[in-house]
């Protein structure tokens, strides 16, 4: 494998990963499942494949830029050999829920149950990115006074560039869908899976708000987002529990109590079994607020 530039900058307190910006080329370190406790950005600048993620499978080509968040597993299969680079930062960096506003990356690139975890990378996105990836280069090759605060703010323009491609393409997608009583229906089914998902736990629930059958909506989802009903609530509940454990130093049973489960022991269960990491252990290893002590 032909190595390019690699540039890393550590957690100064913890001496864990903070922002890491990689080259690969002509192979595929992805081809196996490894979870990490950051998020991740993948520019696929050449070749194709299959991406393994979230229990789904969807396919890529070149120009294809996927968004992990901290544990999810992924994996990508390669049709042809692999070429581009990575961007991770741990939330201790970057913290897409607090600056949600800033970049409003949180339920787009990330985060986002009803979409495809990648985006694809057109001609003026390329030359953005490009753009933004030799100002990192130049930053971390050639630290200076508040290298962190830069850093951040190229980060930004990544994502918000990237966030925004993403929203347009969504937008041409539903544009293009012909049949507009089925968008209708999972519209209602966005709006009462935000409103109602600390409450209402099971598909039928959503299903009779709806009128249709448990089946017949779920038949919907599996269509438009490739996942059943039961995905969806469970990985909306995910995500909120997710954002708890960073932001706050709520206990595991005072989230859960929240999140409408009274047996702290069964939802610690069902996070484990969606997040494939315990709730103590997701709050260990991506960390609890500590963001200011970067700052």
């Amino acid at each position: 494998m032909e190595q390019r530039d690699s540039f890393t900058l550590t957690n100064p307190q913890t001496g864990n990963l903070a922002f890491k910006l990689c080259y690969f080329e002509r192979n595929n370190p992805f081809d196996h499942i490894d979870k990490h406790n950051y998020y991740s950005l993948i520019w696929i600048q050449q070749g194709s494949g299959i991406i393994k993620a979230d229990f789904n499978t969807y396919n890529f080509t070149s120009n294809t830029l996927l968004s992990f968040s901290p544990h999810q597993p992924f994996l990508l299969e390669a049709e042809s050999p692999l070429s581009g680079l990575v961007i991770n930062f741990h939330p201790d960096f970057f913290c897409i829920h607090k600056h949600h506003k800033e970049v409003a990356c949180h339920g787009v690139l990330f985060n986002n149950i009803y979409n495809p975890p990648f985006v694809d990378v057109d001609a003026k996105a390329q030359a953005n990115f490009n753009m933004v990836v030799e100002q990192i280069k130049t930053e971390m090759q050639n630290p200076a006074l508040a290298q962190y605060e830069l850093l951040v703010s190229y980060l930004k323009i990544f994502l918000i560039t990237a966030s925004r491609l993403k929203t347009e393409q969504q937008s041409e997608i539903q544009k293009e869908r012909s049949d507009t009583e089925e968008p209708f229906i999972l519209q209602n089914l966005k709006n009462y899976i935000e409103t109602h998902y600390k409450t209402k736990h099971s598909a039928s629930e959503y299903a009779d708000m709806l009128a249709i059958t448990p089946k017949a909506l779920t038949k919907l989802t599996k269509a438009h987002f490739n996942k059943t009903l039961t995905d969806l609530i469970s990985e909306r509940i995910i995500i909120e529990a997710k954002r708890e454990l960073y932001l706050t130093n709520k206990t595991v049973k005072e989230i859960a109590f929240e999140l409408g489960y009274n047996d702290e022991y069964y939802f610690s269960r069902f996070f484990k079994k969606n997040a494939e990491v315990s709730p103590q252990l997701y709050r260990d290893t991506v960390g609890f607020d500590r963001i200011s002590a970067l700052q």
